[in-house]
């Protein structure tokens, strides 16, 4: 990872400093409790006197979560496709890159990150992987047309699992309607005349 962009570690943001509007920023505890595999809008806004202190990410970045209280959650990111700049905290990391973000963040998902961590994380109650390890993960990257590729059917089956009204209950009234065309169909009988 480290010879694939830049690291930028998030500073001084806190719960405490969320208010209604103002300035986009994602707090490193909401990218594995509120956030997917990517965003276009942020949960959480701080004023413009807070974000003058705080590092940001920028379109295209990955964010993560670099500390949590288990294993499955240490390393969780999001990439990021707002169109402006984000606040980032403490305890998390923008990832720069010229890669597809998408792509970056499914293979984030995958058993590969997911068995590397574990053998890098530190810690007992709250659980790291420090930058360092991070920057050593070793990570594929095909031509950016290939990565597209990819990312279009993830893409697809991402909707099918997440998506409400595009996904399994979709699905579930398409066998339905499926399933009341065939019983009407089959339960249809030509008219007898009973009288006869």
């Amino acid at each position: 990872m480290g010879e694939l962009g830049t690291f930028i570690r998030g500073n001084g943001l806190q719960k405490k400093d969320f208010t209604e509007s103002g300035v986009p920023c994602i707090h490193y505890g909401q990218i594995y409790t509120y956030y997917g595999t990517f965003a276009t809008k942020t949960k959480s806004f701080i004023s413009e006197e807070t974000a003058k202190k705080c590092k940001k990410a920028h379109t295209g970045d990955l964010v993560f979560a670099t500390v949590s209280e288990n294993v499955d959650d240490v390393c969780k990111c999001v990439a990021w496709l707002g169109d402006e700049e984000i606040c980032i905290s403490g305890d998390s990391l923008a990832f720069c890159h010229n890669q597809n973000p998408k792509y970056l963040a499914y293979y984030f998902q995958t058993k590969a990150l997911a068995d590397y961590k574990r053998s890098k994380v530190t810690g007992a109650k709250v659980i790291r992987l420090h930058q360092s390890k991070l920057e050593q993960f070793v990570i594929p990257v095909p031509p950016l047309a290939e990565q597209e590729r990819i990312v279009a059917i993830l893409d697809k089956f991402e909707t099918l699992v997440n998506d409400l009204s595009k996904g399994l209950p979709a699905e579930i009234a398409a066998v339905k309607e499926q399933y009341e065309y065939y019983k009407n169909k089959l339960l249809s009988f030509p008219k007898y005349n009973l009288s006869a």
